[in-house]
C-alpha cells in the first residue's frame, strides 16, 4: 500500500496531466555524490518509459546556507520550495546541517515522517544484527515532526549565581498528537493491526500522558491494538526482538532515535531514507543518514537510501508504483550479486566506490524496465 494514503487529505499529480515536477536540494557532505547518482536513475526510466520529469535545481541548504544567508532555511529555499508544492511537485533532498530540517518541517506543516524498516535479505549476515533475528522484519516508524524537543522556544543567559544557563521550553497540543496518531492507527488497520507508541512516563510526565490518552482513544475508536513501550525499552526491543513490531509512532525526538537505531537492522545508516509529509501530502523525501562530511569526495559513501527515498518520492507523490518497484528490485539485484559500497561489505562481496556501485545500479534498472516492457507487450 501508499504510506501517504494514511494522510487526512492525501494528494498527487496526475501523471499524463500534469508535469511531474521535483525540486532537487543538493544539500552538503555526501549530498552532491549521492543525489545525482539516484537523479541518473531518472534518465534510465525516461529512456525505457517515456515519462519525463521537470528538474527544479534549489538554492543551498544547512551550513552553506548559513555561510551565505546566515540561516540554514533561507528564504530562496522557501519561496523555491512553496512553488515547487503549488506545481504539484515534491522535494527531493541530500542531507543539510544545522536547523535545516527541522525548519522545513515547521514551515510546511511536515507533521508526518516515514521510515520504513525493511532490511534487504542480501545483507542479512553483513551488519551488527544477528540474521536470524532480521527474518520477516517489516516495520514502519511514524514520527511525529512539528512539536516536542525540536521545536519549541530556547535561550540563553549568565546568571551571577549560576553560571552560564540553558533554557528549552517545549510542548505538544492534542491536535498534534491526535492527527500522527491517526495517521498511525490508519496504517496499522491496513497491515497487521499494532501500533507501538513511544513514552517516557517518569521522565517526561505531562506530555507522556497526553500521548497515552489521545492514543487510546484514537486506536481504540480504528479498531487496532495499541502497546506502550519506554522509549529506552522500545530501543532495546527494536534490535532484541524486530518481528514483535507493526507501526511505531513517537513523539519528536523519540522518533529520531528510534529510525537511527532501526538503521541496524538494514545494515547500515546509508541505506535508511523517509519521507516527510504535510496534511494535504505534501513531500519531501530524503535520506536518514547525515552529511557525513568524513566521506565526502572519498567515494566511499552509500547511495542506496538516496536511491530509495527517490523511489519512495515516486510511488507516494506521483503514483508511480512500477517505476518505483524497478529502481527498489534494481537496489536488490544489484546486492544479491554481491556488490557493495563499503559499509555493507560483506563475506565474499565485491567491494566498489559510490559511482560505480550507482552504475551498476543503474544498468539493474534498465534491463528490469525493458524487461518488464517487453513481457506487458507479449501479453498484450
Amino acid at each position: 500500500m501508499r504510506l501517504s494514503n494514511t494522510l487526512p487529505c492525501p494528494s498527487r499529480t496526475s501523471v499524463g496531466e500534469n508535469r511531474i515536477v521535483i525540486g532537487v536540494l543538493t544539500g552538503e557532505g555526501i549530498g552532491p555524490e549521492v543525489v545525482p547518482l539516484a537523479l541518473s536513475l531518472l534518465e534510465r526510466i525516461t529512456d525505457v518509459t517515456g515519462l519525463e520529469f521537470e528538474l527544479r535545481h534549489g538554492g543551498p541548504i544547512g551550513k552553506p546556507a548559513i555561510e551565505m544567508h546566515g540561516t540554514s532555511l533561507s528564504d530562496e529555499v522557501i519561496d523555491f520550495s512553496e512553488q515547487v508544492f503549488a506545481d504539484g511537485g515534491a522535494l527531493f533532498c541530500g542531507a543539510g546541517g544545522d536547523r535545516f530540517v527541522y525548519d522545513l518541517r515547521a514551515r510546511f506543516d511536515l507533521f508526518c515522517k516515514f521510515t520504513p524498516l525493511r532490511p534487504h535479505p542480501p545483507l542479512r549476515d553483513c551488519g551488527a544484527v544477528r540474521p536470524d533475528r532480521l527474518e520477516a522484519v517489516d516495520i514502519i516508524a511514524v514520527r511525529e515532526n512539528t512539536g516536542g524537543l525540536y521545536l519549541g522556544e530556547w535561550s540563553r543567559q549568565d546568571s551571577a549565581e549560576f553560571g552560564r544557563v540553558a533554557h528549552h521550553g517545549f510542548g505538544y497540543r492534542e491536535s498534534q498528537v491526535a492527527r500522527i496518531v491517526d495517521v498511525s492507527a490508519r496504517l496499522a488497520a491496513e497491515r497487521r493491526g499494532l501500533v507501538t507508541m513511544t513514552t517516557k512516563p517518569g521522565g517526561v510526565p505531562s506530555i507522556s500522558a497526553l500521548w497515552r490518552e489521545i492514543a487510546h482513544e484514537r486506536c481504540d475508536a480504528a479498531g487496532v491494538r495499541l502497546e506502550e513501550l519506554e522509549i529506552d525499552n522500545a530501543v532495546y526491543q527494536l534490535i532484541a526482538d524486530p518481528r514483535r513490531f507493526d507501526v511505531i509512532v513517537s513523539p519528536n525526538m523519540f522518533g529520531d532515535v528510534i529510525a537511527d537505531c532501526g538503521a541496524l537492522l538494514l545494515g547500515s545508516r546509508g541505506m535508511s531514507y523517509s519521507g516527510n509529509f504535510s496534511p494535504d501530502g505534501h513531500g519531501v523525501f530524503q535520506t536518514g543518514h547525515g552529511a557525513a562530511h568524513d566521506l565526502a569526495g572519498s567515494d566511499r559513501a552509500n547511495p542506496v537510501g538516496q536511491m530509495l527515498a527517490l523511489a519512495m518520492m515516486l510511488r507516494e507523490s506521483f503514483a508511480l508504483d512500477a517505476p518505483a518497484a524497478a529502481i527498489e528490485a534494481a537496489v536488490e539485484e544489484v546486492l544479491a550479486r554481491g556488490l557493495r559500497t563499503p559499509d555493507v561489505a560483506g563475506p565474499g562481496s565485491r567491494v566498489m566506490g559510490t559511482r560505480e556501485f550507482g552504475r551498476h545500479v543503474c544498468d539493474a534498472l534498465s534491463d528490469g524496465l525493458s524487461n518488464r516492457r517487453a513481457t506487458t507487450h507479449r501479453a498484450a
